[in-house]
């Protein structure tokens, strides 16, 4: 059920909207307060989805309820009911939070398409939340082994910067989720989270998928589209394996770093951006600069700060807590069961050189949940594990 709170002190009115409501939806379920402080009371008591609430009324007009309600943390959709000469207070609740005002006598159709919209506006923002908190657990960083804990004490300082990150590790060890954590605890986190990877993208592709291109640029370019540097505006660019870049393409990115501004291929006019860089690789940059396959400029303007991943091999005393997490994680996402690990099973694991790293333990333990006994032993462990 939709819950509703009607907060108007003339009760013609609160009756006339309780009945076109009740003839709206059967699934919306109405409660009325004649007064502010009633409702203000209600609000504390009770979950609402949306709170229709007058402005004018004695004890506790309707931006002193708007503002009790934010200042005690409840967070539901305002629609302010103001009378005619009153659209100055409308538009200041408005500034305060209100998702919108209606004129009284209020308009059936007005009132309705209003309700409707607030409604869905809060169905969003719930799905929206939800979603981030998926996310949000995908990309943890599980782990509390020292080097790990270290690494998490240098993205605790460097996130909330703008400073440019490069992150180091081999395959497989997770820097992806060192690249969400920077970015889902900075300011730009209600931004978007762009992320390349640049070794699977021809180096013929690669500058118009990051920069975009122009109608004609080249033969498949038959649009106009933009690149991922416009797309991660204002907030995160992340580009993975950095190191496979192409020297024509690394040294637009250079640019892009020093200037601010970028050119979609085929056209020179330039489009400022607001970008964030993370990249990360798997390579010694240092070898490659040497070999010729890198630039030092570009090194220098990525390498502000660098954080290295651990391989598992330097942290096998985080194995337990990533198993757990890996079957909580499976069990949702895919339905598997839920099975629990013998003292010998993470023996074994624990025996194991990772050479696929947190990746290939993952794999493992998947395998583990479709194929293993319940607990699963050390005998599954060698049958279904890498030899």
């Amino acid at each position: 059920m939709t819950q509703i709170l009607i907060i108007e002190d003339e009760e013609p009115i609160r009756r006339v909207m309780v009945r076109i409501l009740s003839e709206e939806s059967a699934s919306y379920e109405i409660t009325e307060a004649e007064d502010g402080k009633k409702g203000l009371s209600k609000l504390e008591k009770n979950s609402f989805d949306l709170v229709l609430c007058d402005i004018k009324m004695p004890k506790m007009d309707g931006i002193e309820v708007l503002q009790a309600a934010k200042a005690k943390g409840i967070y539901v959709p305002f629609i302010m009911l103001t009378g005619h000469g009153n659209v100055e207070t409308a538009v200041e609740a408005m500034k305060l939070g209100a998702y919108d005002f209606i004129a009284k006598p209020p308009d059936l159709n007005r009132l309705l398409t209003a309700v409707r919209h607030a409604i869905e506006n809060k169905t969003l923002r719930k799905e929206n939340l939800k979603l981030k908190r998926k996310v949000a657990q995908k990309y943890t960083i599980v782990g509390e082994s020292e080097p790990v804990i270290k690494m998490k004490e240098m993205i605790s300082k460097v996130a909330p910067t703008d400073a440019r990150v490069l992150i180091t590790g081999e395959n497989g060890t997770g820097k992806e989720l060192v690249a969400h954590q920077l970015h889902q605890q900075s300011d730009r986190s209600k931004e978007n989270f762009i992320e390349v990877n640049c070794a699977a993208i021809p180096s013929e592709l690669i500058e118009s998928e990051l920069f975009g291109h122009v109608k004609g640029a080249f033969t498949s370019a038959v649009k106009d589209r933009s690149g991922k540097f416009e797309a991660a505006n204002k907030g995160t660019l992340f580009l993975d394996e950095i190191a496979d870049m192409s020297l024509a393409a690394q040294a637009k990115v250079l640019r892009a770093l020093q200037e601010k501004k970028i050119q979609r291929v085929g056209n020179e006019k330039d489009i400022s951006v607001d970008v964030r860089v993370i990249a990360a690789t798997n390579k010694d940059l240092l070898n490659e600069i040497k070999e010729g396959r890198f630039r030092e400029d570009l090194y220098h303007r990525l390498a502000v700060i660098m954080i290295h991943v651990p391989s598992l091999d330097d942290r096998k005393e985080d194995i337990p807590l990533l198993v757990s997490h890996f079957v909580d994680l499976l069990s949702k996402e895919q339905g598997l069961e839920k099975k629990s690990f013998s003292d010998g099973a993470y023996f074994k694991l624990n025996a194991y050189p990772w050479t696929g790293n947190v990746r290939e333990l993952r794999n493992v333990v998947e395998r583990l949940l479709i194929l293993g006994e319940n607990p699963i032993s050390s005998e599954n462990i060698v049958q279904f594990a890498p030899k």
